[in-house]
């Protein structure tokens, strides 16, 4: 969880120590999930009173409900809980080469709906803003009616300039200084944000999955644009200097065997691919879960083009993370997409290969999970995008 204690409006003053306890319950009640008012006095050091009046002025304010207490909890009057209220929810877009993604994503990370857009062709900037409008429509005058829009967040597989949104590449969709963060924004009539598609994933991972409490992780994610990364450092998300680290993909891996070399002088997402274990399957798409039931099916049949590409990629892989491991000594290395399935088809063969090639201090306290969150990863992170205002400073809803 971000600190925000010394940012936002008034900081310094009555009002800003104001808006910033109202940011501190309402963060923890959305990272942690329901709190009892006697939790939340303990976490903030607030007093009970004090606790008490700002929980009163979420649920007044529609972000947060009071729910009956724990009558199993402990001896004594039992606390009111507060809870995130989940119909506050963010839209959260994740254009890929092969489908555009919407979700609505509750206060809290819980995935309300969520809809799967199969396209032929490369989706455009324009496309992909009419489809979220049309999407938002037909949610807002059907299943979630009775919700409340805050934002759209978007988690484009490219370079995303941190400042402003811009697109500044994204090689697979061939985007090239798109404003696709604004064209969203004026189809929707919802303020949106936008940011690079894995660096998301990581922020999800840290803040609901595999990440929760660990302050040094690296994360890696493989979907149908290829390989990108996020990097948590210190308990901070690293974006670099324009918002575009963590291409892991785009280095160049050690390959010791020629044979395993598919692309001469390609870079690691041309050697470990999503297409590349679709052509081994004989398919031609398939979302993540339809991939990993294929890639299980293949291996328990004992199919050896699958098992021997999975082999290869996974020798290739375990270089690029162990070369990470190296550089950044990572406590966590978490993997999501099709990566997930690679390690879960032989995860102590990868965790070996890892360890093998990585420096053993580097890697002796290293953990190498999977994403916990799943193919909700980047949806859970472009809807962080969207609420970051309003966790910062919760009466900007009311503003």
């Amino acid at each position: 969880m971000i600190d925000r204690s010394g940012d936002g409006p008034g900081a310094g003053t009555s009002d800003g120590v104001h808006r910033r306890n109202l940011a501190r319950i309402l963060g923890l009640v959305h990272y942690r999930g329901p709190l009892s008012r006697a939790r939340l006095t303990a976490l903030t050091g607030l007093n009970r009173s004090t606790v008490a009046a700002l929980a009163a002025r979420l649920v007044d304010l529609g972000l947060a409900r009071e729910q009956a207490p724990d009558q199993t909890s402990r001896a004594g009057r039992p606390s009111p809980v507060i809870a995130v209220d989940p119909d506050l929810v963010a839209v959260a877009v994740n254009p890929e080469v092969d489908a555009v993604t919407i979700a609505a994503v509750g206060l809290g990370g819980a995935i309300a709906a969520r809809v799967r857009v199969d396209v032929a062709d490369l989706v455009t900037p324009e496309r992909t803003a009419t489809l979220v409008a049309e999407v938002v429509r037909e949610w807002r005058g059907g299943e979630l009616a009775h919700a409340r829009f805050v934002g759209a967040g978007l988690a484009v597989p490219g370079l995303v300039r941190a400042s402003d949104g811009l697109v500044r590449f994204a090689p697979h969709l061939k985007w090239r200084d798109a404003q696709v963060r604004e064209l969203v924004e004026a189809a929707t009539g919802l303020p949106t944000a936008a940011g690079n598609d894995a660096t998301l994933g990581a922020i999800a991972e840290h803040r609901f999955g595999a990440g929760r409490g660990v302050d040094d992780l690296v994360y890696l994610n493989g979907g149908a644009s290829g390989i990108g990364g996020g990097l948590v450092v210190h308990g901070r998300p690293v974006l670099g200097a324009g918002g575009f680290a963590g291409e892991f993909g785009q280095n160049r891996p050690g390959i010791d065997d020629a044979g395993d070399r598919r692309a001469v002088g390609g870079v690691l997402e041309d050697e470990v691919g999503r297409s590349r274990l679709l052509g081994a399957l004989g398919l031609r798409s398939a979302d993540e879960p339809a991939l990993a039931a294929a890639i299980a099916r293949a291996v328990a049949s004992g199919d050896a083009e699958v098992v021997a590409e999975l082999d290869r990629q996974r020798r290739i892989l375990a270089t690029a993370i162990a070369n990470a491991v190296n550089v950044l000594n990572p406590s966590r290395v978490i993997l999501g997409g099709f990566l997930a399935t690679l390690a879960e088809q032989d995860s102590a063969a990868m965790r070996a290969a890892v360890a093998g090639q990585a420096m053993p201090a580097a890697a002796e306290d290293l953990l190498l999970v999977v994403a916990a969150l799943g193919e909700d990863r980047l949806l859970v992170g472009a809807a962080e995008l969207a609420f970051a205002p309003l966790l910062a400073d919760p009466l900007s809803i009311a503003d």
